[in-house]
């Protein structure tokens, strides 16, 4: 690995301007008093094993600065649960760098457990413009973009060359696929991640969004989920399941099931992240070579993404935090961002990477995943966002259940939510 020409010197030069860079809240009693020394990284769980050889690298060559990773449960619920029980601790946190959901970010600045950055330190005009949105709060930066994320539409090529049919690009198309060609090849239609959970927040987010309507507005001070969008958009999704083509065991469904079930061969069509597609295109996938991915549908052609990813924060209590800014230019440089993709099957931040052919080549979905990122829009933005999060999770999952119409739904989540708001 080697930096690459003028990206690499401003790296370089960034790691120099930051030095110094201390608040009165970092305890500088442990290690230099220049801000520097060992760190610990606070990520959820590596379901690919990437991240621990790219901290090597770092620990390498910064031998007084090395890192200590902390893998918290993969689920996102289980890792927020940790990470804000450690943060409440304030200056008895163990954590000094956060590998945080893209959506955290809002929440963690309100209660004042991240410190906000220079945007004239980080090289942000380099990445794809959505991402950063996703670090800022109140106007202000108060993380670094790591690693992007948007759904998209896994579909089995060889099926649908079958039926001389091309990839759904309305919901209509999806619906008529899924109940006419899946049950001819003894599959099921369409799948997303239904559990109630934070993949339902995002499948929820994604459905209203692709029929125009929000959910939140003014940085979460503002209900506007109470629309015919809304209606539309979790009606799509509850009549898949009342009608059965999408199969009532996908309301179990977060990531790693419904990728297994697409790989396994039992799905004709499946929302998921990038991973998911290198995962059943993988040499042991039962539908190796016969994957295609698309953008999500929308009503009336491509829908909107929800942005997924991490940022990456600093801990207003870190021990060394011109370490930890370092370590976030080492994390987002070119180099390793391009690890981030060919190790960890990641979607990286940096722009350049989506053009490059040899990427492209070894990741044929680079180009659709780059227009789904620059067409996606960021989850609703709240202070309150976990709170946000669940109650969208329980009431589109009773939406979904049959145990509430989506109008009900609707209703109930416009009051839920103006409750949270008013908080």
């Amino acid at each position: 690995m080697r930096w690459i020409h003028t990206a690499g010197r401003g790296l370089l030069v960034l790691a120099v301007v930051l030095t110094g860079y201390v608040t009165s809240g970092a305890r500088a009693d442990e290690g230099g008093g220049d801000g520097r020394g060992p760190l610990t990284l606070a990520t959820a769980g590596d379901l690919t094993g990437y991240l621990a050889p790219l901290l090597d690298g770092w620990n390498r060559t910064h031998p007084t600065e090395k890192v200590n990773l902390v893998e918290l449960p993969d689920s996102a619920d289980e890792t927020h649960a940790q990470m804000t029980t450690d943060l409440r601790g304030g200056d008895r946190s163990r954590f000094d760098v956060l590998n945080i959901d893209v959506n955290w970010t809002s929440e963690f600045a309100a209660a004042g457990w991240i410190r906000p950055l220079p945007r004239d330190r980080f090289p942000l005009k380099t990445f794809l413009a959505p991402v950063v949105d996703t670090a800022t709060y109140d106007g202000q930066l108060y993380a670094v973009p790591y690693v992007t994320n948007a759904g998209l539409l896994l579909y089995r090529k060889d099926v649908l060359a079958k039926e001389g049919v091309p990839p759904p690009r309305t919901w209509a198309e999806l619906e008529r696929d899924a109940k006419t060609i899946a049950p001819k090849y003894g599959l099921d239609g369409y799948a997303g991640q239904f559990l109630p959970y934070e993949g339902l927040t995002v499948n929820a987010a994604e459905a209203v969004y692709s029929a125009g309507g929000t959910i939140l507005g003014d940085e979460g001070t503002r209900v506007t989920v109470n629309s015919a969008a809304a209606r539309e958009g979790i009606g799509f999704l509850a009549r898949g399941v009342r009608e059965g083509w999408i199969p009532r065991q996908a309301l179990t469904y977060k990531e790693e099931e419904s990728k297994q079930a697409f790989q396994d061969g039992r799905l004709l069509f499946l929302r998921n992240w990038p991973y998911a597609y290198v995962a059943a295109s993988a040499k042991g996938s039962k539908v190796a070579g016969e994957v295609g991915a698309v953008p999500l549908p929308g009503p009336d052609g491509p829908g909107t993404s929800v942005l997924g990813g991490s940022n990456l924060a600093v801990n207003t209590h870190a021990r060394h935090p011109d370490s930890a800014a370092r370590l976030i230019a080492y994390l987002t440089g070119e180099r390793v961002q391009r690890q981030v993709l060919t190790r960890g099957a990641l979607p990286p931040v940096r722009a350049s990477l989506y053009d490059d052919p040899g990427l492209i080549r070894r990741f044929p979905y680079l180009p659709t995943l780059r227009t789904a990122v620059v067409n996606a829009s960021p989850r609703p933005k709240s202070p309150h966002y976990d709170q946000v999060s669940l109650v969208v999770q329980a009431v589109v999952h009773d939406a979904l259940s049959g145990h509430q119409t989506p109008a009900a739904a609707v209703r109930r989540l416009a009051r839920e939510l103006a409750d949270i708001s008013s908080r």
